[in-house]
């Protein structure tokens, strides 16, 4: 059966070491101009926050789940799922699923296999969607081999509507991939 294709970045699905999956909060600065959405990938700012992460980078904090602050319109505490560019409040705090040893499931782009399995990658895409606040990060298939990347796939999804490894769009499990977390950095950023 092929695989649903609705990508929905990255999920928390279990703790690499049995332990509960937990979120800290970081800050994100004032004014910030690009969105950032529930499950996308974030990286830790010198200034001590988070920011939207780009393929590449190398001081992920690790995935966002959430974000509060005070409505500069109405003055009112808000939660939302995702964070709106250029929001106007002094108090924003995002909520991030940083712990390195948690297992996040996400889609491949494209045919994902058990072959990927301790092979490393990238993401692709920054959307989402204003109206449920969820990321559409991807898993980028093509960028999967031998080469440090940020994240290593450790097995395909049990996810009956997306575990079929022979067609386009199929979920995994994976991890950042070591040096490409900030708590795994032997420096700071």
């Amino acid at each position: 059966m092929a695989n649903q294709d609705a990508a929905f970045g990255f999920r928390p699905s279990r703790h690499l070491t049995g332990g509960q999956i937990r979120a800290e909060e970081a800050n994100i600065a004032n004014n910030y101009d690009t969105a950032i959405y529930t499950g996308q990938v974030v990286e830790a700012v010198t200034a001590g926050g988070v920011e939207a992460a780009t393929v590449g980078d190398v001081q992920q904090a690790g995935v966002f789940g959430g974000v509060y602050y005070t409505d500069p319109t109405t003055s009112k505490p808000t939660w939302k799922a995702y964070y709106p560019a250029s929001t106007a409040a002094a108090d924003i705090v995002a909520t991030i699923y940083m712990d390195p040893d948690i297992v996040f499931e996400a889609q491949h782009d494209e045919t994902g296999t058990a072959a990927l399995n301790f092979a490393s990658g990238n993401f692709v895409g920054v959307g989402g969607s204003t109206t449920t606040g969820q990321s559409t990060q991807e898993l980028d298939t093509s960028s999967f081999g031998t080469t440090a990347s940020g994240l290593k796939q450790i097995g395909v999804s049990k996810d009956p509507d997306n575990s079929d490894t022979s067609t386009a769009n199929c979920n995994a499990y994976v991890v950042f991939g070591t040096g490409e977390n900030v708590f795994t950095f032997a420096t700071g950023i």
